[in-house]
């Protein structure tokens, strides 16, 4: 089994689910996605592996999110990918994925569903 994480090392989840992971045993890959911000496909591709919409992907008590009003409802899932793309710390975090799924790690028991 291996996974890729999209970490952020100052989250607590993050690091929590990190955690998970290394007593499970699993090989993973760590993206900083902070450091490495996702592409628009990698973002587009893992909003439909999670199956929800970039809205659900945002962390909205996030600065960028309230100056840029990103909580318009009238922007489109371009625009908030765009957002994201923009100002990584948008992402929610971690982000897990394997061959069994992806899903994000809060609570961070959320992976063992998948590994």
């Amino acid at each position: 089994m291996s996974a890729k994480i999209y970490h952020n090392p100052r989250c607590t989840k993050s690091r929590l689910t990190l955690s998970i992971l290394e007593e499970k045993g699993v090989d993973f890959e760590v993206i900083k996605y902070l450091e490495n911000t996702p592409t628009v496909e990698e973002l587009k591709a893992l909003i439909k592996d999670l199956d929800i919409n970039a809205r659900a992907l945002m962390r909205t008590h996030e600065a960028p999110y309230k100056d840029n009003n990103l909580a318009d409802e009238s922007l489109s899932e371009g625009d908030l990918i765009q957002a994201m793309i923009g100002n990584p710390i948008l992402i929610e975090r971690p982000i897990v994925k394997t061959n069994k799924g992806t899903v994000i790690g809060r609570p961070p028991e959320n992976v063992l569903a998948i590994i």
